[in-house]
């Protein structure tokens, strides 16, 4: 059983199930809403598949308009709402509650408008991240955030964790890359934010809506930044025999001035999990670096240069640096599948602190020790470039404990990144996972801060519940919301 827990749901919203869902279906397409207990349980998780809940119902609106008015029915019912992107969300940023009505951006798929000459494209929410790219890759244009999970994570749950991957070294994550957003308020009021214009006037309510965890608006249309194709770009292959030297030389590559598009880590137990699920040819040592950069043949070769000079001080095991596009997409394919790789090892939880990248030996160091005093192994795998960690805890998910023990090893990792001068979270959010832990990052006052500006976009505290803020610290504000109802 989780240590993490949930409210009690709400027993007067349960009882009254028929009269809810009959108003939803009375206002909206009879396809968008589904109440069967059987269907709606699969929405019971996101993939953080260890914590499961079934909602009360679930829609899932085709236009903005739609979710409005989905939203003005649930503010008029007191019902709470729990947005969902395509539910990828590893924090559980996306787990409903027994009392909920999820709202889901998946059938938001339109692509709305691509102008190259501004260089931005908008598109409903709903779209994939790979997506986007792929609309623009005729037009010689691509979209710089590249989560992992872009296959099939959408541009709605970027938006909501501010998701990042391997490129965001360079490029920036979501929030550097947004340009405008259309959002429906808990009222169902439809707001428009920023657009294609660089540098609109006033308060920078975009810049907080991006990576809000749906806590303030559902975001059903969004305006990204778009860029032209480099000229060229090429991985190089690091490995070492020594983990803490990886981090070293991470470190050194920053120092140096360089800004390559990519720096990706991965130690020896991912290394044996992906060379034995994509056959990438990756040499058997106890860390491999995958750096990328991009540029004219002659800046890619300087930069390969100055690249090889440093990690040579450091004595790899092997430098390996990609001929051509066969031998580039096999040092990518490996680490774009390590974490489906790694579930061939069994049951495992992916965390998401960040750390200064000086700190990153010591931090993978103390990682070691804290496996081997908690008794699971952990695998890393992360976003070197700008100390996005991101450690697999390996556990038995049908062994009794094992599931807190992997917990407690994680909380134990996500205090050591803040103790180190980072912090909680670089893109998965809080959601559930980190919730409990937000009192090692933030003073009182400063989630007192937060919460404020909850309850000016969400009054009534009805925006996913029982996500980012520890239950007992968001007490008062919830409980004020109910007698203010």
């Amino acid at each position: 059983m989780s240590t993490i827990a949930m409210p009690a749901p709400d027993a007067g919203i349960l009882a009254r199930k028929p009269e809810i869902v009959a108003a939803l279906v009375a206002a909206l397409p009879p396809e968008t809403v589904i109440s069967d207990p059987e269907e709606t349980r699969a929405y019971e998780c996101d993939a953080l598949t260890a914590y499961r809940c079934p909602p009360l119902a679930v829609v899932l609106p085709r236009t903005t308009e739609e979710v409005a008015t989905a939203m003005r029915i649930c503010h008029a019912l007191r019902i709470p709402v729990v947005p969902r992107g395509a539910g990828t969300s590893l924090a559980g940023g996306a787990l409903p509650t027994a009392d909920s009505v999820v709202i889901g951006t998946l059938r938001l798929r339109e692509v709305l408008e691509v102008d190259t000459a501004n260089r931005f494209i908008r598109v409903q929410t709903g779209v994939t991240n790979l997506s986007v790219s792929a609309e623009l890759e005729a037009e010689g244009f691509f979209y710089a955030p590249d989560p992992s999970s872009q296959l099939a994570c959408t541009i709605a749950g970027n938006i909501g964790m501010n998701s990042g991957g391997a490129h965001c070294l360079k490029y920036g994550v979501t929030t550097n890359n947004l340009l405008g957003v259309r959002m429906v308020l808990t009222t169902g009021e439809i707001v428009e934010l920023g657009g294609p214009l660089l540098g609109t006037a006033g308060l920078d309510i975009l810049g907080l809506i991006c990576g809000s965890e749906g806590q303030l608006a559902i975001v059903t249309e969004a305006t990204l930044r778009i860029l032209p194709r480099p000229e060229g770009a090429r991985p190089m292959l690091i490995g070492f025999d020594n983990a803490e030297t990886a981090g070293e030389c991470v470190a050194r590559i920053i120092r140096s001035g360089l800004l390559p598009v990519a720096i990706e880590y991965m130690d020896d137990v991912c290394l044996r999990a992906v060379e034995a699920f994509a056959k990438a040819g990756y040499p058997d040592c106890a860390a491999v670096l995958i750096v990328e950069v991009e540029g004219s043949e002659e800046e890619i070769a300087h930069q390969i240069e100055r690249i090889h000079a440093i990690a040579g001080e450091l004595e790899p095991v092997e430098f390996r640096s990609s001929r051509n596009a066969d031998e580039s997409l096999a040092i990518w394919k490996g680490r774009k599948s390590a974490f489906g790789a790694m579930g061939r090892l069994g049951d495992y939880l992916c965390l998401d602190g960040t750390v200064p990248v000086s700190k990153l030996p010591y931090t993978l160091r103390r990682i070691g020790e804290l496996s081997r005093e908690h008794g699971l192994e952990v695998a890393n795998v992360f976003h070197a470039g700008d100390g996005n960690m991101h450690p697999l805890i390996l556990f038995n998910a049908n062994k009794p404990g094992d599931l807190e023990k992997a917990e407690a090893f994680g909380a134990d990792i996500l205090r050591l990144c803040v103790d180190v001068g980072g912090c909680l979270t670089g893109e998965h959010g809080v959601g559930i996972e980190k919730r409990d832990l937000m009192g090692k990052q933030f003073a009182p006052d400063d989630m007192a801060i937060q919460m404020e500006v909850k309850g000016v976009f969400d009054p009534g505290w009805l925006l996913n519940p029982a996500k980012v803020f520890p239950l007992e610290v968001s007490r008062p504000y919830r409980e004020e919301a109910a007698r203010c109802s």
